[in-house]
């Protein structure tokens, strides 16, 4: 994998609340940590500009908006791109509601349920996966791995924002 074309580095902007679940902190260190060590990501040429990778891209919500501050590893901006956050909300609400479900199943020591639970996690990571693509088509190339990894930082990002 090119260095040119890869995320060297993640931030998320929005400082996490005391109480946010471990689980949702636990998919956040595992999504960050994959995200990094393996990823496709090259921001398209705006204007017919672009700076070479590898990037770091610092991700926050503002305004109702999905913020994509895109920098090189060196931390020069290359472009800020803000998506509206009301398409994501039915993909990030299953997601918290799968979260809360794994959370109870856990819990009552539900092995069923909690093998059940993964894979409906897996499904909608797949369905969110293609949702980033499309949304970020023409903006940003990614493949699906890294899609299902930004998907996962979208729905952690917002329960942080949220739980405030």
């Amino acid at each position: 994998m090119s260095g040119s074309t890869r995320l060297l580095r993640v931030v998320l902007e929005n400082e996490p609340p005391p109480d946010l679940p471990s689980c949702i902190e636990a998919d956040r260190e595992q999504a960050v940590s994959e995200l990094t060590s393996a990823n496709h990501f090259v921001p398209l040429p705006h204007l017919g500009q672009t700076a070479a990778g590898p990037y770091a891209l610092h991700l926050s919500i503002r305004e109702a908006r999905l913020v994509f501050d895109i920098r090189t590893g060196d931390g020069a901006p290359v472009t800020v791109i803000g998506l509206a956050l009301g398409p994501s909300r039915p993909y990030i609400k299953d997601y918290h509601l799968l979260v809360d479900s794994y959370t109870k199943a856990v819990q009552e020591g539900r092995k069923a349920r909690i093998q059940a639970i993964d894979m409906g996690r897996r499904g909608l990571h797949n369905e969110g996966a293609a949702f980033m693509m499309q949304r970020l088509k023409g903006k940003i190339a990614i493949d699906f791995e890294t899609a299902r990894r930004l998907f996962t930082l979208v729905c952690v990002l917002h329960q942080r924002v949220s739980a405030r």
